[in-house]
């Protein structure tokens, strides 16, 4: 029975991505482990590997096709003694559309209906695949029917139309039934969410105009999505706090040159890294994320941070950051940043985290609000350090290092004390920064 190769969820968010690249062509033998596509998720290029042993008989999608489907048939792999033939008889999914670009269909998009899929296939009462047609599975879904105690009449068994149509409803499983009205919860929460003018009402307002169009990519449209939900639906408030950095740029100046033969450079950033792991261990309450109807509070503090990248940004996550020494966080962190750039990171190693810092420091801001990522509890955005006059705890005016910090708060997890003593622990290890190696 010929086998659909579906196009695969690369991270528990991915919903749609791009077929960069076949690796293989139709006729190739290949073998479990081998590489078959490259893969274009919103964040990341990944390579995707062959489960089963065969040849690949027809390419369903060609490579370059954006917005493909999870679990979108993509290709066909024959087993021993099988042929194209065999493939016409088996019902394989024909080739998705490609999706159209134009400006039009992005925008309505949302407005239409959610597109009616077919349900993953069933298994059998002896654990085996039950194969069926992807129409005859979308029947089955629709009358109720549990294609598990069908005899197929297609080839090989396979479960079609006429045989779905003949069965009796009602032995469908309840999880199938369900998923509508879940569907029909979750509605008016979408619906209710606000938007803006739509592409054409805006583009009439430049009718005229000289502009360049430039066409959202998946990374694009995915932090605009999520960045719009977080504003809409987190509660945020925020903290602001100046931080002297005289003694920590001293103590950096010292470890420095005593670590120039390891070829380790600390940054301050690596710093600010520490002192907030350190910080949400010293208040482990704000150690957490919100979980829909609950609050996740983690032991480890995994810190994540933003890295610009062209087109959008990644957020890396430093995972038992509290655990780690400086020079370690320094590698791993260059590290990290140096893959985000070039878009090879796996999805676990951007995902997670309770607490992300975002730096823009080096291009000279002083001081600036960031949104929190969900399901975060709070982000530190990060100024510039400049010199300034300040009153020393003698009275006297003096001249030093100070930055600004601003952290956004989700208020259904940290509570204005506790944000407030969680910040004043970061300010602390900062001016204090040997405490930090205690």
């Amino acid at each position: 029975m010929p086998i659909e190769i579906l196009m695969p969820a690369l991270s528990p968010t991915m919903e749609e991505g791009t077929l960069a690249k076949w690796l293989v062509k139709e006729g190739d033998t290949v073998s479990s482990g081998d590489l078959l596509a490259e893969i274009e998720t919103d964040k990341a290029t990944m390579e995707f590997e062959a489960v089963d042993e065969g040849v690949i008989g027809k390419i369903l999608i060609e490579e370059g096709t954006e917005g493909v489907k999870v679990n979108t048939a993509i290709a066909v792999l024959l087993e021993e003694g099988e042929s194209g033939d065999d493939i016409k008889a088996g019902g394989s999914a024909a080739p998705a559309e490609a999706p159209k670009a134009d400006a039009k269909s992005e925008t309505a998009a949302p407005a239409a209906a959610p597109e009616t899929k077919a349900p993953a296939a069933p298994a059998a009462a002896d654990g085996g695949r039950v194969f069926a047609s992807p129409l005859a599975r979308r029947i089955a879904a629709d009358k109720g029917v549990d294609l598990a105690g069908l005899t197929g009449s297609g080839p090989h068994g396979r479960i079609v139309k006429a045989d779905v149509e003949g069965a009796k409803a009602g032995s469908a499983k309840p999880a199938a039934a369900s998923a509508p009205a879940e569907t029909a919860k979750a509605a008016p929460a979408t619906a209710s969410m606000a938007s803006g003018p739509s592409s054409d009402a805006v583009m009439a307002m430049y009718q005229g105009r000289e502009y360049e169009e430039v066409k959202l990519d998946g990374m694009r449209k995915t932090i605009a999505a999520r960045l719009t939900e977080a504003k809409q639906t987190v509660p945020h408030f925020y903290l602001r706090r100046d931080i002297k950095l005289d003694a920590l740029m001293k103590f950096r100046g010292e470890l420095n040159k005593q670590l120039e033969g390891r070829g380790v450079k600390l940054s301050v950033n690596d710093f600010i890294i520490k002192a907030c792991a350190l910080a949400l261990q010293a208040v482990p309450d704000a150690n957490a994320v919100w979980a829909g109807d609950k609050v996740l509070k983690l032991k480890p503090s995994d810190v994540a941070v933003a890295v610009a990248i062209e087109g959008g940004l990644f957020t890396p996550v430093l995972k038992d950051a509290e655990m780690k020494s400086l020079s370690a966080l320094s590698t791993e962190m260059k590290d990290l940043a140096s893959r985000a750039r070039d878009r090879k990171l796996a999805p676990q190693e951007y995902q997670g985290g309770t607490f992300a810092i975002s730096n823009l420091g080096m291009f000279g801001i002083d001081n600036f609000d960031a949104v929190i990522n969900p399901p975060h509890g709070a982000i530190l955005a990060v100024g510039a350090g400049k010199k300034q006059p300040v009153v020393g705890s003698d009275g006297e005016l003096a001249v030093a290092t100070v930055m600004s910090v601003t952290l956004s708060v989700d208020h259904r997890v940290i509570d204005g004390a506790m944000g407030a003593e969680l910040l004043n622990q970061i300010v602390d290890n900062l001016e204090n920064p040997m405490v930090m190696l205690a």
